[in-house]
This record gives structure tokens, sequence and C-alpha cells, in this order.
């Protein structure tokens, strides 16, 4: 047996060796990719961040229509003009019919001669007073009398407030009966406010003193008399009667005086100048 097993050419067995590669760290190099996506991203942010800040408003609607040619024109000349968005800010005011409340950012030019807004309240009122001077100069007894006068802008218009005081009354006490002063006083009034534009709304206040027998005359009738005998006195200075809106007595529900409900100074007549 050993002779014939020494004859033979029998080839070497084959080895395989297995070699395990293990790559180091807990996650491997996965990490990496991903924080490359979130730099990639930032800076793309960042760019566009610039680019907003950079570009004027047409130059953004511009690049917003390179990007998006075949998208349809969804609606015209308003936010999202050729595309989704149109290059606007999502804040930009469209023209819809109706777009009260809407806000944006785009300026609006106004005309050096237009009026509106709180500057036209003030420029009424320095009208006033400018002509109110005009005839004080030639009226001297009527200046101690402009003290009782107040003017004030407000929601409904410009306010004009009639003030009494311990020295001086519109109405002889509990009547509706205009005194002497006070007459004066509305004429020059009326001089002052018939040339103004407007509805006028005419008030009358009163102090919170009761009368004894309240059941056939009291604060409401009397200050609503007030305020018709004050409608009067203004139409004989040229205030046309269709422009007054309305005359109210509001008897002391509306002091001037809140702390003191007796206090003079809540008897009052208030002309109201309607925008």
């Amino acid at each position: 047996m050993a002779s014939k097993a020494a004859g033979r050419n029998d080839p070497a067995p084959i080895i395989v060796k297995k070699i395990t590669v293990v790559e180091g760290g807990h996650h491997g190099g996965a990490w990496k990719v991903a924080y490359a996506d979130f730099v990639t991203a930032m800076m793309a942010f960042f760019l566009l961040m610039w680019l907003l800040g950079a570009t004027t408003e047409d130059q953004r609607k511009g690049l917003a229509d390179y990007f998006t040619p075949t998208l349809v024109k969804t609606k015209e000349q308003s936010a999202g003009a050729d595309g989704i968005l149109g290059g606007s800010s999502l804040t930009d005011v469209d023209n819809y019919p109706h777009a009260a409340g809407q806000t944006g950012t785009k300026t609006l030019t106004v005309p050096r001669d237009a009026t509106g807004g709180p500057k036209e309240g003030a420029a009424k009122i320095k009208r006033i007073q400018d002509r109110a001077q005009e005839r004080l100069a030639k009226k001297e007894h009527l200046k101690k009398l402009m003290r009782q006068v107040r003017m004030v802008d407000t929601t409904e218009g410009i306010r004009i407030d009639l003030v009494d005081d311990a020295d001086f009354s519109m109405f002889s006490l509990g009547t509706t009966v205009l005194t002497s002063d006070a007459r004066d006083l509305l004429s020059l009034i009326g001089e002052v406010v018939a040339p103004e534009m407007g509805e006028v709304i005419v008030r009358g206040h009163t102090d919170s003193l009761k009368y004894r027998q309240s059941t056939q005359v009291n604060n409401w009738s009397l200050s609503a008399g007030r305020a018709e005998a004050t409608r009067q006195a203004l139409m004989r200075q040229g205030v046309a009667d269709g422009r007054f809106r309305r005359i109210e007595g509001v008897a002391d529900t509306e002091p001037l005086i809140k702390d003191d409900p007796s206090d003079p100074r809540n008897r009052r007549i208030s002309i109201v100048i309607a925008d």
C-alpha cells in the first residue's frame, strides 16, 4: 500500500480563510452624509434670505417667473402673479374687489393735496381757530367768552364744547332761553362753522341737579330743548337746516367732571361737525 501511495500525484488541499472587517465607531460614517445634507440645506436657506433682502419686488417676480415658466397664470396682477406666488410675499395686498382687512408691505403714494385721517381733523380745527381769531379781533368783548370753548377731534368728527362754569352760563337757570353772552358766542361759532363741510350734530348736557317736579320737566327734556335752541341760533348764522343730522339731549349721563356730577362745567352744549 505504501508503494502505491508513493506513486500517486494528488493535488494539495485548498484552504479558505474567512476574514471579517469591522468598521470603527458606533455608526460608521453614515452621520457624515446626514451632516453634509444639513449644512447644504442651511447654506441654501441663508442664500435665499440674502436674495430676498438684496432684490427688489420686481426682481423677485422675475426670478419666480423664470423658474415657473409653464404654470398657468392664476390671477392677473395680484399676489401669485404668474405662478404660485409669482415672487410676492404672502402678505402682499391682492387686487380683490373687496380687499378690506388685507395688509401688505407695498408702499402707497398719497398726493400732496389729499386729505383724510388724523391730520384732516387737526387741519379743520386749525381753520376754525383761525376764523375765530379773525372775528375776535373785531369783537373784543368775545375774547373772554372763548375761554368757554373747547375743540377736540373725535371719532364722530370735530366736537366744539361750549362749557358753563361758576361765572358763565349758556342758558338762564332751568330754562332753554339763551343768555345774551351765549347768543354772542353762538353767533361767532355759527360764523366760523358755516363754511365747513359735513353734517352737524348738536348735543345738550346738564348737571345732575334734579327738579322738584320731575314729572313735568326734567334734565332729559331740558337738555334736548337747549340743543334745539342752539340749532336755531346756528341756523340764524348761516348753518343750513339740511346739514343737521340730529339733535340730542343726554341729560347728566355724560358728565365732563365725572367725580362731581353737580359741577356747573357738566352743563354744556356739544356741536359736532361730522367727517
